[in-house]
């Protein structure tokens, strides 16, 4: 009998559900917003699921995120600290990289790892305050405000040649650089790539005071497929294309590093 692992990350805007098996394959990757319901939402996606794979064929469950903590005691499961989870997943599937950037609907951390004895481990990390300036909220917001998706919002500023400045350490002075930026007619493409790099600007100068981003670098975290955002990470870094690594699974890698540490916590072999 095939047995698998259910890796559930849940943050403050939404659920990463990752389906993983015995071969560490990742079967299913799902997102879903939580829309002020974290505790409706996890149980229904866990009810789904346990409807089409019966429950004895999960060796395990695993939670991270904000509310992991709160879900695994009221569910039952394993809770892993959210830092140490993304840090794993990392080192299990890109052991190259050096520096994590995940940005999430309203917290960002900066991760730093250094090899020792062959393999990484993590030296530094930072995350952000309680202002949502530096997540993807404050996207979702001025997508909001300009009536675009937020996917619609990272390809539109994929066009822009020429961003202007835009406030990015506070929502309120950025709203007011965007309606300055629409009174004298600069076009949505530049409004929404100067938000992309304020966005970038802020976490380097903020989250990442005083830190060296060394090469190669992952951008995770559901921020992550937003390529206006990439694009701005490349210039603001000063990366080329090469050292920015998106993973495959970018918007999940805490759900995956969560089953992993559960599986080392288990003394479990894949493969």
């Amino acid at each position: 009998m095939k047995t698998f692992y259910l890796g559930i990350d849940v943050g403050s805007v939404s659920v990463n559900t990752i389906i993983v098996d015995d071969h560490g394959e990742v079967l299913e990757e799902h997102y879903t917003r939580i829309k002020g319901q974290p505790l409706q939402t996890v149980r229904k996606i866990v009810e789904e699921i346990i409807h089409r794979i019966p429950p004895e064929q999960f060796h395990s469950l695993s939670f991270t995120g904000i509310g992991g903590k709160l879900l695994s005691e009221l569910l039952g499961g394993n809770f892993v600290n959210e830092i140490i989870a993304q840090t794993k997943a990392v080192q299990q599937l890109y052991p190259e990289v050096k520096t994590i950037i995940d940005i999430g609907g309203e917290d960002s951390k900066l991760i730093l790892l250094e090899e020792e004895g062959g393999r990484s481990k993590m030296s530094d990390f930072s995350m952000n305050t309680l202002c949502a300036a530096g997540t993807g909220s404050f996207l979702d917001q001025q997508a909001n405000r300009l009536g675009l998706t937020i996917e619609e919002f990272g390809q539109l500023a994929l066009k822009s040649e020429h961003p202007p400045r835009i406030a990015g350490r506070c929502s309120v002075f950025a709203k007011s650089d965007m309606i300055h930026l629409q009174q004298i007619a600069t076009p949505d493409y530049d409004i929404v790539a100067g938000l992309c790099y304020a966005l970038a600007r802020n976490f380097k100068s903020n989250i990442g005071k005083g830190k060296i981003f060394a090469k190669p670098i992952s951008f995770q975290g559901g921020v992550a497929a937003n390529v206006g955002m990439r694009r701005a990470f490349l210039e603001v870094l000063e990366v080329s294309e090469g050292e920015l690594i998106i993973p495959k699974h970018f918007a999940s890698m805490g759900a995956i590093g969560a089953i992993l540490v559960t599986q080392e916590t288990a003394g479990v072999k894949k493969g």
